[in-house]
């Protein structure tokens, strides 16, 4: 007949272990949109072959957006009147920026390292929130300190490079 106290053993084991494994669950979640919500953006300024590049002088900025002239930089691209560069805290009026062209769209995104950088933002956010769950839920401080490590660094980077 068992025990009292390995009964309760048991308890805690089965516990500590569903912890562990929803924690790890939300920690991975959390991982994995911030990577998903980063590669809307970066597919476009990481992988450019092909795509039509060039740069933007920004000549009118409303609430959301920016709008100016492409000019090309690549074989294929072709010259455009106006275009749309969403409006970021780095983006002013007069300025030339290096951009890459959505497809089908009139649509840009920066590129190079500027725009590297920022198309990786949320997934710097989303390893400073796993960073707390790590931490707080699993009980990890090392592995906490690596996470909010990546992502004050690459928040960091991106903040000094825009």
């Amino acid at each position: 007949m068992p025990s009292a106290v390995s009964s309760s053993q048991g308890a805690v084991a089965v516990l500590r272990f569903g912890r562990l494994a929803a924690m790890g669950t939300v920690a991975a979640l959390i991982v994995i949109a911030g990577v998903w919500g980063s590669w809307g953006t970066a597919q476009y300024v990481m992988l450019t072959k092909g795509r039509e590049q060039g740069t933007i002088e920004v000549t009118r900025c409303g609430a959301k957006t920016c709008t100016g002239p492409f000019t090309p930089l690549s074989a294929g691209a072709r010259p455009r009147r106006s275009v749309v560069l969403q409006k970021t805290v780095a983006v002013r009026r007069g300025t030339t920026y290096t951009v890459v062209v959505k497809p089908d769209s009139d649509d840009v995104v920066r590129s190079g390292p500027a725009g590297i950088l920022y198309a990786w933002v949320p997934l710097g956010g989303a390893l400073l929130l796993a960073a707390v769950v790590v931490a707080g839920g699993l009980r990890r401080a090392r592995p906490a300190w690596v996470l909010a490590g990546a992502g004050t660094a690459l928040l960091t980077a991106a903040f000094l490079v825009l």
